[in-house]
């Protein structure tokens, strides 16, 4: 079994994870279909609003916290290599930081980027608000079931 601050580390990324999960699974099971029975112009100024607040230290040290454990559990296992739970901590690991924030690198935060530029109220903010909410949320859905599958893997390897 794994001990130590191996332990400490592990139970550290598998909380950092399964939080970010809950925030991502309350996005996609309804934040997300709250806002697109919005009209449009009131939906786009709405997740503006939330991506901003989305930004500030309580989420993002979460976020990007979980993120530099799960990077570490990932070295320390490959140089340590311990006799149980090698495996699971490297998938958790690697769902974390490709499923959840490689995915939110590649895939949200490009979407959101795009929404900043859309003024709230005009044509093209109405045209591209489906899509936007359509896109954004199929990916939001990629990285909630990487950021459970790694509390799952890393819970597995502390078992």
């Amino acid at each position: 079994m794994i001990d130590g601050p191996y332990f400490v580390l592990t139970v550290v990324g598998l909380l950092g994870a399964g939080l970010v999960a809950g925030v991502f699974c309350g996005f996609s099971t309804f934040v997300m279909q709250g806002l697109a029975a919005l009209p449009a112009a009131q939906g786009v100024a709405a997740m503006k609003a939330i991506n901003v607040t989305a930004l500030r230290r309580p989420f993002m040290s979460v976020f990007l916290g979980s993120t530099l454990v799960c990077a570490v559990i990932a070295v320390v296992t490959f140089v340590l290599w311990p006799d149980e739970g090698a495996v699971e901590l490297l998938v958790g690991s690697a769902l974390y930081l490709f499923g959840c924030f490689g995915v939110t690198v590649l895939a949200n935060v490009p979407r959101n980027d795009a929404l900043v530029k859309v003024e709230a109220g005009t044509g093209e903010a109405a045209a591209y608000w489906p899509t936007y909410v359509r896109e954004w949320t199929a990916w939001n859905h990629v990285r909630t079931v990487a950021a459970a599958g790694a509390v799952v893997a890393y819970l597995l390897a502390l078992v």
